[in-house]
């Protein structure tokens, strides 16, 4: 009997460790402007899609409006998915209100309005996260910490990230319990700051917390492994493609985001 005692907890020792092991190895699921692949991009409906979709978390864009309200868009104008063409900083909320930005995606989706960062933060339900990418400058960060400061969300549920390395560095003084992750789009052979070197040197100089990258040559295993050492995980954007997110997990990302979350989860199970 005491035999099989301890046969049956030497078998359950590893049955938890290759299922921690196998927790680990899954890299977080972020659903890139919400469900966009089935939803419109940047608003509430692709936001709830994702949680359907069972993402871990969601990434949007935003701007400031004219009167200097946070609000989610990804181009500078409204054009593209409002049909208008002006530029969101030149647009009052009242007048984005106006706008409809579903139906250029499915009829279904007719009378979708611009959503605001309060709004798309209380769309975030327990034990999922958001990555507010900001698409502006640093005049954003003020208004953005009211915001943040008066959601419901836990710390840990709200990332910022964004292009411009001034807006982390501001970030990070104005929210230092907020991870905030450098986007970069790393293509060595244009600028120097593209190295491994580079792009360690520029996310230490602004406190970034990560990278936020684009899938290019420079992302590898052993580059992923340097920017881990050196307290720096890496996430990778934008990924449809299964043999492409496979060889993210292989090399050892913490993130993926991708417009088809369920989609995806899936074919990484496989």
């Amino acid at each position: 009997m005491l035999n099989c005692r301890r046969g049956f907890s030497l078998l359950l020792a590893i049955v938890l460790l290759v299922a921690a092991k196998s927790q680990a190895a899954t890299p977080e699921i972020i659903a890139h402007r919400g469900a966009s692949y089935d939803a419109p991009e940047n608003t509430l409906a692709a936001i709830r899609l994702a949680w359907e979709q069972k993402a871990d978390a969601t990434e949007f864009d935003v701007w400031l409006s004219k009167d200097g309200q946070i609000v989610l868009m990804h181009d500078d104008s409204t054009k593209r998915t409002a049909g208008v063409d002006r530029k969101v900083v030149d647009q009052t909320l009242a007048e984005l209100r106006k706008l409809d930005v579903g139906s250029w995606k499915d009829v279904r989706y007719a009378g979708e309005r611009i959503a605001t960062l309060a709004e798309a933060l209380a769309a975030i339900p327990a034990g999922k996260r958001a990555f507010i990418e900001v698409k502006c400058g640093p005049e954003i960060v003020p208004e953005l910490k009211r915001v943040i400061d008066g959601a419901r969300l836990k710390p840990e549920q709200t990332a910022v990230i964004s292009f411009h390395a001034a807006v982390i560095a501001d970030t990070k003084k104005a929210l230092p319990k907020l991870a905030a992750y450098w986007l970069c789009d790393p293509k060595p052979d244009k600028e120097p700051v593209w190295t491994a070197d580079g792009l360690l040197a520029k996310a230490k100089s602004v406190q970034s917390d990560g990278l936020d990258l684009s899938v290019q040559p420079i992302v590898t295993a052993e580059f992923i492994a340097r920017m881990k050492g050196e307290g720096l995980p890496v996430y990778v954007w934008t990924v449809d493609k299964v043999d492409v997110a496979k060889a993210m997990v292989a090399a050892g990302v913490v993130g993926i985001t991708t417009n088809r979350p369920a989609w995806l989860r899936e074919q990484l199970a496989k």
